[in-house]
């Protein structure tokens, strides 16, 4: 096998991806990210959840918003729901796997909070109970979401943000998911602390 040839199709695949997504999926993720810049500066929090990669994907976007992204700026709330083994585990043992998220969704959200709600296939039913769980508080939801974004896309309201990258590789949803994480980031920090509305 010619492995350079093959992982130079990894890389048009994923420029490809980006270029395509970027005209269609940039407009939706800074809507996304004034209306998440809006709940903290009205001192609401964020919550993200996953499984596996989008697990990794949660506490990454936890961990820019409490600690930074690329400048010095105060910290803000953000809690990745991925990160308690004691409490995923009894909840997983005692109630079943698919509330291992909503439940600290019903424990840690109120009203006006924000939840980062991502699944690379949009059918991931602990993340599905998460958004259940967070209309039931009146938050905001911010789907991340692959492929055709699944049951999430139809569960969503008006008031709720999709953002799909339509992709049927997981690895590459994967890639594009990362980068919306950081677009995110970058326009909170805009906002409240570099020069935004």
């Amino acid at each position: 096998m010619d492995h350079v040839a093959n992982l130079r199709k990894h890389f048009a695949e994923g420029i490809e991806l980006r270029t395509r997504m970027m005209d269609t999926l940039a407009p939706e993720v800074a809507k996304a990210g004034v209306a998440l810049a809006a709940a903290i500066k009205r001192g609401k929090k964020a919550l993200a959840c996953g499984n596996g990669g989008s697990a990794a994907d949660s506490q990454h976007f936890a961990a820019e918003m409490v600690g930074r992204f690329e400048r010095e700026r105060p910290g803000m709330p953000a809690i990745a729901l991925t990160t308690d083994t004691s409490g995923l585990t009894a909840i997983a043992n005692d109630y079943g796997y698919d509330y291992v998220f909503s439940k600290g969704v019903e424990a840690l959200g109120q009203e006006g909070d924000v939840l980062l709600g991502i699944s690379t296939s949009g059918n991931s039913k602990s993340v599905i109970e998460a958004i259940k769980a967070a209309h039931a508080k009146n938050m905001t939801v911010i789907a991340l979401t692959g492929r055709d974004g699944g049951q999430m896309a139809k569960m969503l309201k008006p008031t709720d943000f999709h953002l799909n990258v339509a992709h049927p590789r997981t690895m590459r949803v994967q890639e594009v998911h990362l980068l919306v994480v950081h677009c995110l980031c970058e326009v909170v920090d805009n906002e409240l602390h570099f020069g935004g509305s």
